[in-house]
């Protein structure tokens, strides 16, 4: 798959990965719909880029409104025709522990990774089906396939993200839909900053893991090249991560002992 011309939705495209994919997608010369919570930050995002401003939509978007779902894909309708390609990269962190967090803050974690997400690819999905072709990109994470200390809810909902989505792809491959699942490890972006903690605020520093992880824009080059590549699952890590979830698959037992020691934070 080639990106020249194709319209294509980024969620979270306000900072991190999101704006580093928007930053490479845009020099490819695709059409942009940037969304996040953050138009000014989105307006920011969209002057670095070298696009003509009817080829990039900013669209204010906030994953625990999903009422305004169906009107906002209508807004992409009404501007490019059709989308070619939506990216859900939007989502929150978690650094709080199970027993210190309360249920509210879980169904917050919940509502944002995995609702807000099935419920805008859901408003898509009708307008991909009827072209027969488009492609879904989730990003979840490493732990999306397999749990971490600090992150519980957060791993939750990333486990979900997997099963709905690669069961969405055995459903609809027949009906010219394409799903790729991306797995990032850590990744220096302010997701840990942002992380809700058991107060449901969020942490306000960067940890250790997350500082010395894949840069923004290493991330992208590898979630564009699985792109282009027509790759249905992808893991975008350092060694460590890529051991670990190698690990878990096929010595579980080992894997549990060494996760309660690991340094993920």
């Amino acid at each position: 798959m080639q990106l020249n011309n194709k319209v294509i939705w980024i969620t979270g495209a306000s900072s991190g990965i999101g704006e580093a994919l928007a930053k490479k997608i845009a020099s490819e010369g695709a059409h942009l719909i940037l969304s996040a919570r953050r138009k000014d930050e989105l307006e920011r995002v969209r002057s670095s880029l070298a696009v003509k401003e009817d080829n990039c939509l900013v669209l204010q978007l906030d994953l625990e409104d999903i009422e305004q779902f169906p009107a906002k894909v209508n807004e992409v309708i009404r501007h490019f025709g059709h989308i070619d390609i939506l990216i859900n990269n939007a989502g929150v962190s978690q650094r709080s522990l199970a027993a210190d967090t309360p249920i509210d803050v879980d169904k917050r974690l919940i509502a944002i990774n995995y609702i807000g997400t099935v419920a805008l690819t859901k408003c898509v999905l009708p307008h991909m089906l009827q072209r027969q072709s488009g492609l879904i990109v989730t990003v979840t994470s490493a732990v999306g396939k397999i749990p971490s200390p600090w992150r519980s809810s957060y791993a939750a909902a990333k486990h979900a993200l997997h099963g709905f989505f690669d069961s969405l792809r055995a459903e609809c491959y027949d009906r010219g839909l394409r799903v790729l699942l991306v797995c990032p490890g850590f990744v220096a972006t302010n997701i840990s900053v942002n992380a809700l903690t058991e107060t449901g605020k969020p942490l306000g520093e960067m940890d250790d893991a997350t500082r010395k992880g894949l840069s923004p824009d290493e991330c992208a080059a590898q979630i564009i090249r699985a792109i282009k590549k027509g790759k249905e699952e992808v893991i975008v890590s350092g060694p460590k991560e890529k051991f670990a979830i190698w690990l878990k698959r096929f010595f579980p037992g080992v894997f549990s002992v060494l996760i309660r020691k690991m340094k993920v934070r």
